[in-house]
């Protein structure tokens, strides 16, 4: 570890908030959408720097799937907090319809839209599919859709004249962020010079080698002179260590039923996780939310310190998957108190 990684602490940071509009047993996705604009008021007034929502399809326990519209939302009823996607699935659209889509929300509340893109589905193979109705199945052709996207915004990008244009949406500066959970998104954040965000909150296995390849690889643009890495950590804090690991059984639920196929709204926390699941499914569980974070405040801190020091993160972005809003608010208020004090 080197001299600025012992230095780095909680407080020299940004924290940002990632919200799933989480749909929960007996919730209803009109309930989900009040509680999100409820967090979003609570971040916004406790210093978090960002509110990014996220696009998943065929899920019955996110409610975020029209994630732009959400964001206008969460937009209209906040004043200064940054809100934008985590992500939008690039790859279940046209790259016209989204320029179209964030210069709208561009236009609405200036200087606070973030636009980040993910290259998977978010769903499962059969909803992707009905998500993209011009048969386009795969991925491969990201960067390229990536390059019409970012020129829609800023035309000097293109390759020549642009004769469709993105109204609103041309001549508007959106920051354009890369998520992803490997190397890829990774490494072509590096090499256009745009800030990226790693997905350590399900896949933390991964996530110190990621960042190394995305500063590695990192080229100075009219984006960003310098790297610039957020990292999404699953953080459940509590009063107390007991209360906390058992609000984070709703989590663990949530990854043992998708290991199971078992799509199912977010259930209640447990007692105990024991006798839900199998040795294989416990070990699954946990290879999935290895990084996550479970705790009462003094725990939370020195994991929170532990994982910064080794991630070296410019920022971190907190997701809180827990059934009660009440408890939910809670822990974000907790997480406020590490990063202000």
């Amino acid at each position: 570890m080197t001299a600025d990684q012992t230095t780095k602490q909680l407080t020299d940071i940004p924290f940002s908030v990632l919200d799933l509009s989480p749909i929960v047993a007996g919730g209803s996705p009109a309930e989900s959408f009040r509680n999100t604009l409820d967090l979003a008021r609570h971040a916004e007034m406790w210093g978090y720097h960002r509110y990014w929502l996220a696009e998943h399809h065929n899920m019955p326990f996110i409610a975020s799937s029209a994630t732009s519209v959400v964001i206008s939302h969460v937009a209209a009823g906040t004043s200064t907090i940054r809100v934008g996607s985590g992500g939008i699935m690039l790859p279940n659209h046209s790259p016209l319809v989204i320029a179209e889509q964030f210069g709208t929300l561009e236009s609405l509340y200036p200087g606070r839209i973030d636009l980040g893109l993910g290259r998977a589905p978010g769903t499962d193979q059969r909803t992707a599919r009905a998500l993209r109705r011009g048969g386009r199945n795969d991925t491969e052709d990201f960067p390229e859709q990536l390059d019409e996207l970012r020129a829609y915004f800023d035309p000097s990008l293109a390759s020549g004249p642009m004769p469709v244009k993105a109204i609103p949406g041309e001549g508007l500066s959106i920051p354009v962020w890369l998520l992803g959970s490997s190397g890829f998104s990774a490494q072509l954040a590096g090499k256009l010079g745009l800030p990226f965000a790693y997905a350590s909150h399900f896949s933390p296995a991964n996530t110190v080698p990621a960042l190394e390849l995305y500063r590695r690889s990192f080229k100075p643009s009219k984006a960003l002179e310098k790297p610039y890495a957020m990292v999404g950590v699953n953080v459940v804090a509590a009063d107390t260590d007991e209360e906390a690991n058992r609000l984070g059984t709703t989590l663990q639920q949530q990854f043992l039923n998708l290991i199971r196929g078992e799509e199912v709204p977010l259930q209640p926390p447990v007692r105990s996780m024991d006798g839900l699941w199998t040795e294989y499914e416990q070990r699954a569980v946990h290879q999935q939310l290895g990084s996550s974070i479970f705790g009462s405040p003094g725990t939370v801190k020195d994991k929170l310190q532990s994982f910064l020091d080794d991630t070296q993160a410019d920022e971190l972005m907190v997701i809180a998957q827990v059934f009660d809003h009440k408890a939910r608010l809670h822990s974000y208020e907790i997480v406020t108190n590490l990063f202000k004090s």
